[in-house]
């Protein structure tokens, strides 16, 4: 037995330890958290001194059981869990649920996994640091305190199965407000004037006048005096600059930069940053320092001398200007700068490749640059204000961006580029003179990346809150990622060439929420009913103010109790007060009154999602109700979008003997044929749709789901889901990855895909007992599945199936049954 029993939170990083501890020491995980608060109650004495009552959650008493074993055997228990206040709180946790002894238990940190930080985390153990402790559970606390109690809150006024938190509803109500600016913002068109000017050697660069032309008429007015008018170089100026690299990644701008450059989501970001983390490729990936290791400034030194050469070189160190910034914690970096790549997954590669870019840029030279400015006049008979104005740009010296350059979240503009040879007084040729009409743009909508951006500028939320904030939300169907390509909007270009003005209408792609994140009716409602009776909770100072209180808990200059007493004191009553007094919100608009009926045609929330309705409760005649298509929302529907709803669903006639009819359903418009069901192509008006259109849906519905193929008696079909393009047969769904020609599969293609299935479930087949209907199955994260019929139960990874018996795979599928609950039916009584 070892000595030395060792805790990590994940399976991964124990694997990677374990490669670095001698025999004496067994690494085992504790898979996260072992105990939390309950999930059917408070858990909170909020009566007392808000003392938490944590349980071991089911899913952990085997790990648990297991842990406690191996710690009675070990003379020391290490404890190896994050540097951060959360793998504080794991610690504690395993020291108490573990009855561990303070002389035998060790806590140790470090920022990287490898082999030099694994022994001086050793050679320096210390104890748990209760202030970390106590920060993480008054995050926890008070988390759960608002989440419980302004829930309940909205399913009474507002619909049920809603839910609210503290940093979530803030985020939620910035992407809202960000959405009404948009709505309300009025397009505002001026005239921009670019041209083109060729030297008297006949080289060409571009120019533009500094300033726009309100009017349409400025601007051809402005043409006809160019059309006639010379140019020259009026002035020029040449200055040398700098440019700095940027410092490398914290939490925040690591996620800004992967969203921007790899196209990543927060949580892809993060999860792959974890499993580099756990690999020993990266520091620790939850920081808001920029700070580097002296051993980290020499190794980069290395790396840039010998691949890039000692004029490359200028170690240096960054302060953060973040809020609670922890100083003493490192930047994201590589735990050794001489591996430019590594071989892992390609998402994990590419976000290394990224890292590795960045903190190496961030200890390199600064870029040289020269910077040359040009003004030339126009000389005409007639005066003009303006000069034309040509930027351009050298590098003299490339510095860090041989590597790196940042990214931007807004649309850059086109790089200046180099000039020709020019002198003051240079006669120029104009090739052309435009003004082209531009719009005023709406303020942006939200990214992940750009959320993220706005979270941190406020102090809202912390490292490790931005993915799981921004995947709550989404969860929740508070926000959506818009899929609207935008429109087009045409616009004018006046050229003056050739000694004529010409005009053109050209058009534009406008207004596109692709991937941007749009608020949802219940997302704007929720948010609505949270800052007319909660503002206080909904306020971004306040919430920034709470994130400080847990940093001075962490610095041990607070008491968190204290806090949450102050907290609740104002908090319960006024939660009290909107129970009781405040009024239902769904977010209702009255659009206008029927024509046939005289009755108010209004929107509104429903039980059932976003609607339509015609008349109020108040009638004799029951309202009439229709549900909005997906593309709908309550706050721009209009009174004909509204009135059109309930036109469906609309009968088309026949087809094959079978009615058909189109209607609009929970997950778009679709076309009923007898049982079957054809959803409509997106963007197509289910009203526009008639017979002829609807038979040509099902055919090719009919010719899709027809068999491509017969395999051992059986059909192949084909179809798209939710995880891509795959084809069935006999019940097993096998993807179709792209190394295949989708639309143009061969024999020898399907065949191979059947087996390579066939295999594949041959392998996850650990025990079969068919006379009994039961089977275990390898599952995803190294964990097996017992399966009888429909039911199936995941087993902990502790459980080692490989001599489990079928008595014992009975016990565990009866285990996991659901109990029959027991009711009793009161006796009531008729009062006459």
């Amino acid at each position: 037995m070892s000595k030395n029993l060792v805790i990590v939170e994940s399976p991964a990083k124990a694997k990677t330890i374990e490669k670095f501890l001698g025999k004496d020491f067994r690494v085992e995980s504790s898979f996260g958290h072992i105990s939390d608060l309950p999930s059917r109650e408070l858990g909170v004495d909020v009566e007392g001194d808000f003392k938490p009552k944590y349980e071991v959650s089911k899913d952990k008493r085997d790990v648990v059981k297991k842990l406690k074993d191996l710690a009675k055997k070990a003379e020391i228990v290490w404890l190896a869990s994050d540097e951060d206040r959360e793998g504080e709180a794991i610690a504690w946790h395993l020291a108490e649920v573990l009855n561990l002894e303070k002389s035998k238990t060790k806590r140790i940190v470090f920022h990287e996994i490898t082999k030099s930080a694994i022994e001086r985390a050793v050679a320096n153990p210390r104890s748990i640091d209760y202030h970390l402790v106590d920060a993480q559970q008054a995050r926890r606390v008070l988390d759960r305190i608002v989440g419980y109690e302004l829930s309940p809150v909205l399913w009474r006024k507002v619909k049920g199965g809603l839910s609210a938190g503290r940093v979530q509803s803030v985020a939620v109500r910035l992407i809202v407000e960000r959405e009404r600016e948009i709505k309300e913002f009025n397009p505002v068109a001026s005239f921009r004037v670019d041209a083109e000017f060729s030297t008297s050697d006949g080289k060409r660069f571009k120019a533009k006048l500094p300033k726009n032309f309100t009017s349409r008429q400025e601007a051809e007015d402005f043409l006809d005096i160019v059309l006639s008018a010379d140019f020259s170089v009026s002035n020029l100026e040449k200055k040398p600059v700098k440019k700095s690299p940027a410092p490398p990644f914290t939490t925040s701008t690591l996620q800004q930069e992967a969203a921007r450059k790899l196209g990543f989501s927060v949580s892809r970001t993060m999860s792959n940053a974890q499993r580099l983390y756990e690999a020993g490729l990266i520091t620790y990936m939850r920081t808001d320092s920029v700070n580097l290791s002296d051993e980290a400034r020499n190794g980069a030194q290395v790396a840039i001398t010998n691949n890039y050469g000692d004029v490359y070189s200028n170690p240096r160190n960054y302060k953060g200007k973040s809020k609670g910034a922890q100083e003493a914690h490192e930047a994201i970096r590589p735990t050794n700068f001489e591996n430019q790549s590594v071989n892992a997954e390609r998402d994990q590669a590419r976000l290394y490749e990224l890292i590795w870019k960045r903190a190496i840029a961030s200890q390199m030279s600064e870029a040289s640059l020269e910077r040359t400015n040009v003004k030339i006049a126009i000389n005409g008979d007639r005066p003009v204000a303006q000069n034309f104005v040509a930027n351009g740009e050298v590098i003299t010296f490339d510095g860090f961006l041989k590597v790196y350059l940042e990214g931007t979240d807004t649309e850059e503009e086109e790089q200046s580029g180099l000039l020709p040879d020019l002198s003051v007084n240079d006669a120029l040729d104009s090739v052309f003179i435009s003004a082209t009409e531009r719009f005023t743009r709406p303020p942006a909508r939200y990214t992940e990346a750009s959320l993220v951006k706005k979270l941190e500028e406020l102090g809202i939320g912390r490292p490790s809150t931005y993915a799981p904030t921004i995947s709550t939300i989404q969860n929740r169907n508070y926000i959506e990622k818009g899929t609207v390509d935008g429109t087009e909007r045409h616009y004018i270009q006046l050229l003056a060439e050739g000694g004529s003005v010409k005009e053109s209408t050209l058009t534009e792609r406008v207004g596109s929420d692709k991937g941007k994140l749009v608020p949802t009716d219940i997302g704007m409602i929720v948010t609505d009913f949270l800052v007319n009776n909660f503002e206080s909770i909904l306020d971004y100072n306040f919430t920034a103010r709470v994130e400080e209180n847990f940093d001075d808990i962490a610095d041990g200059k607070e008491d968190w109790r204290s806090m949450m007493k102050d907290f609740y004191k104002g908090f319960h009553p006024q939660v009290e007060d909107v129970k009781e007094n405040a009024e239902r919100e769904s977010g209702e608009r009255v659009l206008g009154v029927d024509p046939v009926s005289g009755r108010q045609v209004s929107v509104r929330l429903g039980r059932f999602g976003p609607m339509v309705q015609i008349g109020t409760v108040d009638e004799e005649e029951k309202p009439q109700f229709a549900s909005l298509s997906p593309d709908q929302q309550l706050s721009s529907i209009t009174f004909e979008e509204a009135m059109d709803l309930f036109k469906l669903p609309k009968s088309l006639g026949h087809y094959k003997e079978d009615e058909v009819e189109v209607n609009n359903g929970r997950y778009g418009p679709y076309v009923r044929y007898g049982k079957k069901f054809v959803s409509l192509p997106k963007g197509v008006d289910p009203l526009g749709v008639d017979l002829d259109d609807a038979i040509v849906y099902i055919k090719e519905k009919e010719k899709a789901d027809a068999p491509i193929y017969s395999y051992q008696g059986l059909d192949v079909t084909k179809g798209k889901g939710r995880f891509g393009p795959f084809i069935k047969w006999n019940n097993l769904f096998i993807n179709v990855n792209k190394k295949y020609d989708w639309d143009n599969l061969s024999e020898s293609d399907i065949v191979t895909l059947i087996e390579d299935k066939i295999q594949k479930e041959k392998e996850k087949l650990i025990h079969d007992w068919p006379e009994a209907g039961i089977r275990i199955e390898k599952a995803r994260w190294g964990r097996h599945n017992i399966i009888k019929g429909k039911q199936k139960v995941e087993l902990p990874k502790t459980v080692d199936v490989s001599e489990m018996t079928l008595e014992q795979a009975i016990a565990e599928l009866d285990k996991a049954a659901p109990k029959k609950k027991t009711t009793r039916k009161k006796a009531t009584k008729k009062k006459n």
